[in-house]
């Protein structure tokens, strides 16, 4: 068994329960997406790519209830790793990427800069949450957050710090002005940029479709 096999197979004891929209699935369509872009980028490590597009959402904060349980679920994955034989340098390269890749962590300058492998798995993240599986994922989770779907009176915000990005002060359609809109031109790869045009026009088609049946009876 190859050590990607038995990363993907950690990753899915670990996702296994995820209800929000980043189960094992979300990874595979990831990983998919980042070795479309692998393709075109003779530069990358493959292994590297591949093993922390695997991983990125195992100890995501995100998706636990708290910062320590986050911080522990990262101890397990390194203790994993190790057992694997995957080395040091490996495992570094690997959770840099992770501990640097996501939405939140750029609004605030927290994120430090990414080579050529945090970059095509951060693009590879981000098409993920743009086009037609990305609005359902976006519904899926507003409701496990409990966010309310729509409300023309609550207008997008422009968030100025993670806490804020992470609160759930604002709707689910909103969510598409504060984040997913904005993906298009904040990709890396020439690759990416190609894949998201099509994603891009399909959500602003379904927003125009959503408001136009909201407001029917307006």
């Amino acid at each position: 068994m190859t050590q990607l096999t038995k990363i993907t197979n950690y990753m899915q004891n670990a996702l296994a329960a995820d209800t929000t929209g980043h189960s094992a699935d979300h990874i595979h369509r990831v990983v998919a997406l980042a070795n479309k872009i692998l393709a075109h980028e003779p530069t990358a490590n493959h292994f590297i790519v591949q093993a922390a597009a695997i991983l990125h959402d195992v100890y995501d904060d995100k998706l636990f209830s708290t910062e320590t349980d986050a911080t522990h679920a990262k101890n397990e994955l390194i203790a994993f790793l190790q057992t694997i034989s995957v080395s040091p340098t490996d495992t570094n390269q690997i959770l840099y990427i992770i501990d640097n890749m996501s939405w939140s962590k750029s609004i605030d300058s927290q994120a430090k800069l990414l080579d050529i492998n945090g970059k095509i798995v951060q693009d590879a993240d981000r098409l993920e949450a743009i086009g037609a599986i990305a609005i359902t994922r976006a519904v899926t989770y507003g409701i496990v957050k409990h966010r309310v779907l729509y409300d023309p009176d609550i207008l997008p915000r422009t968030a100025k710090s993670k806490a804020e990005y992470r609160s759930d002060n604002s709707t689910t359609i909103n969510h598409f002005y504060e984040k997913l809109l904005l993906i298009k031109d904040r990709l890396n790869t020439d690759t990416a940029r190609q894949i998201a045009n099509s994603r891009h026009q399909f959500m602003l088609d379904f927003l125009e479709q959503f408001k136009s049946e909201w407001h029917l009876l307006k």
